[in-house]
């Protein structure tokens, strides 16, 4: 049985792992789709065009690149140098300060809209639930998101699997820690929850290079890893035999609103 300081080692170790694989997070992680941000202007009732936001743990930028696009006024919060390097790679005319969810390094009630695109179960909610409600104005919002496997899908439900056999993980944990009452264990705020699915088609070796970039794998060694993604490849090209793969997913999105006067 492990400890609870191998399991916090273990964590620690997969949240540093994407530093050294930014680039290639960058270039084969799937984005967002249109849907997910429409749900936030819909329950926020607001624009992002012209809104005051803030996504921390914004790694390469894929989110603030979506929120960018839409009009929002985008400052990135960034523990990780070589996310962060990536990052200004990719956008260097939006700003990005070093700093996680714990203790954000911004003002009190400065942003309209706080975002966490699969980066909220990398905090601790105790403490990033009463930074979030610091940061946000009076009447703002905290959108979390991931985007899950979606594991009903026979070829994906399998793989998902082959996964949990050979390195004893749970990839249907995602969708379980998108409940509201694991996002935010304080109760000071509550969640309303949308799932969008949606897909991409893509190259095989787009498939796997994006498996590869989950830190579950990055964890694992090179030969280890890499034993892994050929037993992918053989499974995956007897569903997709002409090499071009279509992922779907589901983005979990829980989205909770400030109350109208501070309660900070």
């Amino acid at each position: 049985m492990t400890t609870p300081r191998a399991d916090q080692a273990t964590h620690a170790a997969r949240a540093h792992s994407f530093n050294a694989a930014a680039a290639q997070y960058a270039a084969n992680r799937p984005s967002y789709p249109p849907a997910l941000f429409d749900a936030i202007e819909e329950l926020t009732g607001r624009p992002l065009a012209g809104s005051r936001v803030v996504d921390v743990g914004a790694g390469t930028g894929m989110a603030t690149a979506r929120l960018h696009a839409r009009g929002a006024d985008v400052i990135a919060v960034e523990p990780g140098d070589g996310m962060a390097a990536e990052f200004r790679r990719a956008l260097p005319d939006v700003p990005v300060v070093r700093g996680d969810g714990n203790a954000l390094p911004l003002a009190d009630h400065c942003a309209d809209l706080l975002t966490y695109a699969q980066a909220w179960h990398w905090t601790d909610p105790a403490r990033a639930v009463p930074e979030a409600i610091r940061v946000l104005r009076p009447g703002g919002a905290l959108a979390l998101w991931w985007n899950t496997s979606a594991l009903d899908v026979p070829w994906i439900g399998e793989a998902a699997e082959r996964a949990g056999r050979r390195f004893g993980i749970d990839l249907s944990a995602e969708k379980r820690n998108a409940d509201a009452r694991v996002a935010d264990p304080t109760g000071r705020l509550d969640f309303f929850r949308r799932d969008i699915r949606w897909s991409r088609r893509v190259p095989l070796d787009t498939h796997l290079a994006n498996l590869g970039s989950h830190s579950f794998l990055l964890t694992q060694g090179a030969e280890r890893g890499a034993a892994h993604l050929a037993e992918e490849r053989r499974h995956v090209l007897e569903v997709f035999p002409d090499g071009i793969v279509e992922e779907t997913y589901d983005v979990v999105l829980l989205l909770a609103t400030t109350p109208p006067t501070s309660t900070a």
